[in-house]
């Protein structure tokens, strides 16, 4: 996502040096002045922005291994276009809620123990628009190890078949 030219037009604009020809334009941004901690803060979150798109091979990789991946369609589209094998159903609209729910009330609703702050999250939605929404709701959160699947419903089901209820 952010390349070498991204952070560092990224850098420039956190750390207020003008742009080379003619400073900054009058639409454009303005010099900040951040502290320090600010910038380290910013250029973490730009430096895991750039890997926390998976493909479907990282995906397939994950499945075995301890993650949560959460499906944040809605449930009518689940039920009619299946849906990635293990995934749980929690639309975009409830991310938000779910993840600062009490445990009990997690497990109640999702039937799936309620993931820590420090747990493996994947996020999947169709064509993965939605995910990335999701992702940038969970970082928001504090969850410090999530990333999305950009391909989502629409790649997978290239692959292998998605689930559906028998």
């Amino acid at each position: 996502m952010w390349g070498c030219r991204g952070l560092r037009c990224a850098a420039r604009v956190l750390l207020g040096v003008p742009r080379a020809a003619g400073g900054w334009s009058s639409s454009g941004p303005r010099p900040l002045q951040p502290g320090l901690r600010t910038v380290n803060v910013i250029f973490r979150n730009l430096d895991t922005a750039a890997d926390c798109s998976l493909s479907y091979k990282e995906l397939k990789g994950l499945l075995k291994s301890q993650m949560t991946l959460i499906d944040v369609r809605e449930k009518w589209e689940t039920g009619q276009f299946g849906k990635i094998p293990g995934s749980i159903n929690i639309p975009l609209g409830e991310v938000m809620e779910a993840l600062q729910m009490n445990p009990k009330d997690f497990k109640e609703r999702y039937n799936q123990d309620m993931p820590a702050k420090s747990d493996h999250l994947v996020f999947s939605c169709m064509a993965g628009v939605r995910s990335k929404k999701a992702l940038d709701i969970a970082m928001s959160l504090g969850f410090s190890r999530v990333q999305h699947y950009a391909g989502g419903l629409e790649e997978w089901a290239k692959y292998e078949p998605p689930e559906t209820k028998q």
